[in-house]
């Protein structure tokens, strides 16, 4: 029987806890609030479970640093927050070329640059599905509860490792800080995903560390490994991993980088319905609107109208074909988020039904209400 343990913990020790629950060994960080319980965090447990933490001197080097552990075998992870987001986004390309399974753990923050330190935001989703330059596609979840960071904390590192990618995790300040009863399942070993290893009958000639045939990735040795020479570039390279620029094959890992993602999208997404089934009003939102908009469906509902919520969980790849099932059954959708439309712009995309999408934003870096989200709905419907 599996080992349960029961926690009463904040939203950035049960990222940690979930961490090693996935079998993550390092940590290579700097700190930086509201991310920084999770650095803290590692520095005590990973070495108890043979683990290595190194706080380095800044964003940059750590997510160079976390790449280089992965390629070595080790599951790796680091933490932040959005200004050490955006240095980590040239190594983030790197790791996205090359193919490196790592997760990156976002508390957003409120900004631009050193903003309100101290302020939850969710206004990082753009910059998780952009911020690297060039076409690929890429992995984010969001979490809107402490059991959440510890269950998703374990799925995140499941994709990463199926996918071969770098995967971010995309909590907020609220979540980071909240405080909640946790039941910590300890996963089986059908629960985690090890990177696939080649075959060992293999030959090095016949080893190719890419594979640019299908939507899955190719096994991955680790470097180092005394059968396989891997080789690994950031320049755009063919299957044995060797410089190859030819307009043929940047094109085909171009597709590649976004069709291994967007082309697994059922087994990757991750949605949540609530009182949708009759539902004339729906609030898709994500994270810690998701609290706030609950309670506003529940309010609704005891005053006698039909509302629901979609929360999406995985926000890239964004799930359009749960998206477009709310705004085609529905009159009016409004999305609350704590920022000035992010989510909402996507959603209005996918909205050829003539539906009502209405915005709900908040700005201040105060935690969106129930009733703000009501009188924004009552205000514009």
């Amino acid at each position: 029987m599996a080992n349960t343990v029961k926690k009463f913990i904040e939203g950035n020790n049960a990222i940690v806890d979930g961490a090693i629950a996935a079998g993550a060994r390092f940590y290579a960080g700097y700190p930086i609030s509201p991310s920084s319980e999770i650095a803290e965090g590692a520095a005590k447990e990973l070495p108890r479970h043979g683990g290595v933490y190194i706080q380095m001197e800044d964003e940059i080097s750590s997510m160079a640093a976390i790449l280089g552990a992965s390629l070595a075998g080790k599951k790796s992870f680091t933490a932040t927050s959005g200004p050490g987001l955006s240095l980590m986004q040239e190594n983030l390309g790197l790791g996205i070329m090359s193919e490196i399974p790592t997760v990156i753990f976002d508390v957003q923050r409120s900004g631009p640059s050193t903003g309100a330190a101290t302020k939850p935001a969710q206004a990082d989703i753009m910059q998780a599905r952009y911020g690297v330059h060039g076409d690929h596609s890429i992995i984010a979840l969001s979490p809107s509860s402490v059991q959440d960071c510890y269950d998703l904390t374990i799925t995140a590192f499941n994709l990463a490792e199926k996918y071969r990618t770098p995967v971010l995790f995309m909590a907020d300040e609220v979540i980071g800080h909240l405080r909640e009863t946790v039941t910590e399942v300890e996963p089986d070993a059908s629960q985690i995903f090890n990177r696939v290893q080649p075959d060992e009958n293999m030959t090095q000639a016949e080893f190719r560390p890419y594979g640019y045939s299908s939507n899955m990735p190719a096994p991955m040795p680790f470097v180092g490994d005394r059968k396989f020479l891997m080789r690994t570039t950031g320049s755009t390279h063919d299957e044995k991993g060797e410089f190859a620029p030819n307009p043929q094959n940047i094109n085909r890992v171009t597709h590649y980088l976004t069709d291994k993602i967007e082309k697994n999208v059922d087994d990757i997404t991750i949605t949540r319905s609530y009182q949708l089934e009759d539902a004339e009003v729906a609030f898709i939102t994500f994270g810690c609107s998701t609290r706030s908009a609950h309670t506003a469906v529940d309010i609704l509902r005891a005053k006698g109208v039909k509302a629901g919520m979609l929360q999406i969980v995985t926000i890239w790849p964004m799930p359009e074909k749960e998206i477009r099932e709310v705004l085609s059954k529905v009159k009016t959708v409004v999305v609350p988020e704590m920022n000035l439309g992010q989510l909402a712009g996507e959603v209005r995309k996918f909205n050829d039904y003539g539906c009502k999408v209405i915005q709900a934003n908040r700005t201040d870096g105060i935690l969106i209400t129930p009733q703000q989200i009501i009188d924004k709905l009552e205000e514009e419907n």
